[in-house]
C-alpha cells in the first residue's frame, strides 16, 4: 500500500515547470532527524523530463540552494551545494565532486496529474 504511505502532494501548476527554472515546496511529511523538521524539495526539468529532489545536501543535511530558487553552479551544467561547492548530476542526483561524491540526492517521484505537477516520496 505504498500510496497510503506517501501520497502524492501538489507542487505546482504544470504550465510553471519552464526549462532553467527550480520550483521550492515543502512536503507535507517531516523529517526523522532532526524530528519534526520540515522537509522540502525542488523540481525543476531536466530537458524535457521533470525532476525532483529534496533539498538536502547528503554531506551536512543542509539545503542546496543558496538564494531562492538557485540551485545550478556558474556554469548551468550541475546542481551546486552552496555551503561546500558539491557537485550534482540534475539527471541522476548523483555527486560527482565535493565533501559527498558517491553519495547521491534523495529523489522523488514526480507526475503530471491533469494540469498540476505532483510529487511523492520514494519508498
Amino acid at each position: 500500500m505504498t500510496e497510503q504511505n506517501h501520497p502524492w502532494e501538489t507542487v505546482c501548476p504544470a504550465t510553471e515547470l519552464v526549462p532553467g527554472r527550480f520550483i521550492e515546496f515543502r512536503l507535507k511529511q517531516k523529517a526523522r532527524e532532526p524530528e519534526g523538521m520540515p522537509l522540502t524539495g525542488f523540481v525543476f526539468l531536466d530537458g524535457s523530463e521533470p525532476k525532483a529532489y529534496l533539498n538536502i545536501c547528503p554531506h551536512l543535511g543542509i539545503e542546496l540552494n543558496w538564494m531562492p530558487g538557485k540551485f545550478m553552479d556558474a556554469d548551468n551544467l550541475f546542481i551546486q551545494c552552496s555551503t561546500h561547492g558539491a557537485l550534482f548530476k540534475p539527471g541522476t542526483g548523483e555527486c560527482i565532486a565535493g565533501p559527498c561524491q558517491g553519495d547521491a540526492l534523495t529523489a522523488l517521484e514526480v507526475r503530471q496529474n491533469g494540469d498540476q505537477i505532483e510529487i511523492r516520496l520514494e519508498d
